[in-house]
């Protein structure tokens, strides 16, 4: 099945998890790793892979060293990244991003050095979102990042609630145009 079709049936069947109709272009793609030290880095969670476009990414940039998480809560995409990825730096887990320090811990790490969300933030009930970026929060080393996208600036309030340094930029050059939030604990 094509990315494109996966994620709009997706979207239709599972609004609340599922935040676009479309996959993330290469221009948010680029705009949302650039700042991340794939070289140094030894674990990062990515939250919301969908059909794993920034996935395969991570993975193109991550050393040999690096292990990355990846929490998607929609057993169809989960499926099909396990078909379509083998590679033993990757664990893909079929649970909610809450749950995090668990499955952390459970493989032995103990902090993460970044967080690479697509969770739409502003869909998730309030409870579960504040879990979410409590448990980010928690897991991520001090230094670490928090590299979010949504499509409006609601979050932006609740983010700085949490971390020392919210930086936002913008990328039209998507479908719908997106903000990145670049959180630092």
């Amino acid at each position: 099945m094509s990315s494109k079709r996966e994620f709009f049936k997706a979207f239709f069947t599972s609004r609340k998890v599922t935040g676009s109709v479309v996959p993330s272009s290469r221009f948010l793609t680029k705009k949302m790793l650039e700042t991340v030290d794939f070289k140094s880095a030894r674990c990062i969670i990515e939250l919301g892979p969908g059909t794993g476009v920034f996935t395969r990414e991570i993975l193109d940039q991550m050393s040999n060293e690096c292990h990355l998480f990846v929490f998607e809560l929609n057993e169809i995409f989960v499926n099909n990244l396990n078909e379509s990825i083998t590679d033993d730096r990757v664990h893909i887990i079929l649970d909610s991003a809450e749950h995090m320090d668990y499955h952390l811990h459970k493989n032995g790490f103990q902090e993460v050095d970044y967080i690479i969300s697509s969770l739409p933030l502003t869909t998730i009930p309030l409870e579960i979102r504040e879990a979410i970026l409590s448990a980010s929060y928690n897991s991520l080393k001090k230094g670490g990042e928090f590299i979010q996208f949504q499509y409006s600036l609601h979050q932006k309030k609740n983010l700085r609630k949490l971390f020392k340094q919210v930086d936002v930029s913008y990328t039209p050059l998507n479908f719908p145009p997106a903000f990145i939030y670049r959180c630092i604990k």
